[in-house]
């Protein structure tokens, strides 16, 4: 079996849980998004973005549009909570942009990590903060943000990868 693992980053988040996941995925070749080759040559295709309002950023977006008849697995970042509705909308959002032409969706998977400061900067000179007004809860978020990722949430990345795996291996056995 033969891997690709793609990513965007902006804060290097991104990259960093990408380094991660092509640690644990078989015969793993890794490039930025900017770089990616031809998926045709791969077995499974695993896509780290950032999330952007809700969705995968719009460079991963377009890339994952024109994805065809591959395996995939999705991971990314975002400054919100993991478990937060935010997060598992963000999920079936990037999840949405595989679903057709041919591709299997294995998994998806999320951990927080800092926001860019100068998206945060950007922000506060908004009018209520873009819809989102600096409450103690999101300067709490964001602090939290910070910290992430962490060792705690690469080893959970490097899990949910090999959980992954095993789907594969249960396809393949049923074909």
């Amino acid at each position: 079996m033969k891997s690709l693992v793609v990513y965007s980053t902006l804060t290097g988040n991104t990259k960093m849980v990408a380094e991660a996941v092509a640690e644990v995925m078989p015969n793993a070749d890794i490039f930025a998004i900017e770089d990616a080759p031809n998926t045709e040559d791969y077995d499974l295709v695993a896509v780290g973005y950032w999330v952007d309002r809700g969705r995968p950023d719009t460079k991963t977006c377009k890339w994952l549009e024109k994805l065809q008849n591959s395996k995939v697995i999705l991971f990314g970042t975002l400054g919100a909570y993991p478990d937060s509705d935010h997060a598992k909308e963000s999920m079936a959002n990037g999840e949405a942009l595989v679903k057709d032409r041919g591709n299997t969706v294995l998994g998806s998977w999320l951990c927080q990590g800092k926001v860019d400061p100068k998206l945060l900067q950007a922000m506060a000179k908004m009018p209520n903060a873009g819809g989102h007004p600096m409450t103690e809860e999101r300067k709490a978020r964001i602090e939290e943000a910070k910290k992430h990722p962490n060792e705690q949430d690469l080893e959970n990345v490097k899990q949910f990868i090999r959980s992954m795996l095993t789907k594969v291996i249960d396809i393949q056995t049923e074909v």
